[in-house]
């Protein structure tokens, strides 16, 4: 299981890097209603669960994961 230490080190590398996510917090990240897979949309800030049809945006290369936080895709 990865730590809060773990991320944290994750999305300071990013800070670095710009406004992309590394390949290491896609592969860890999941959609939080139904735990599938995300489509990342980097010129839209945005992850994508097409199972659940909600996206999350990311904000200051900090994905928001909660939930009800997340927009319907239309």
């Amino acid at each position: 299981m990865i730590d809060k230490k773990d991320i944290y080190k994750i999305l300071n590398q990013n800070n670095k890097r710009g406004n992309m996510l590394s390949e290491k917090l896609l592969a860890i990240l999941a959609c939080p209603k139904c735990k599938g897979g995300l489509d990342y949309k980097p010129d839209l800030n945005q992850l994508i669960c097409n199972n659940c049809r909600l996206i999350y945006k990311i904000e200051d290369d900090i994905p928001n994961m909660i939930i009800e936080e997340a927009e319907p895709l239309k």
